[in-house]
């Protein structure tokens, strides 16, 4: 069973900046593909970014050029960089991952979910 634990988030103004974490269990950041989702209430789960097991990336339109994920394959961590946080960017982080090295926009894809890891943004 894989786990996977976020933290990192808080409470920051419009504009601020939020380091996200989300540590793996096994070799599961550095294999398979990993992702972030957002979930606001209210509405669909949002995908942020999407890291293939072999590296690729892609980015969500709206946060393309503002957040950057990254990974420290020594501590089977996955990170989430947010810069210039938007008020609508303020709701619960998740990361995920599934059995295979190939992402999919679709939450369904993912086999494995953090518990989450709120980031708030005020104006």
């Amino acid at each position: 069973q894989v786990q996977l634990m976020e933290s990192g988030g808080g409470s920051v103004q419009a504009g601020g900046s939020l380091r996200l974490s989300c540590a793996g269990s096994g070799n599961t950041v550095t294999v398979f593909c990993m992702a972030w989702f957002r979930h606001a209430p209210g509405k669909e789960r949002e995908g942020v970014v999407i890291v293939e097991g072999d590296g690729g990336i892609s980015y969500a339109d709206s946060v393309n050029g503002r957040f950057t994920v990254s990974k420290d394959n020594a501590k089977n961590t996955l990170f989430l960089q947010m810069n210039s946080l938007r008020p609508e960017s303020g709701t619960m982080y998740y990361c995920a991952t599934t059995t295979v090295k190939r992402c999919n926009w679709s939450d369904g894809w993912y086999k494995g979910w953090g518990q989450g890891t709120p980031g708030t943004v005020s104006t």
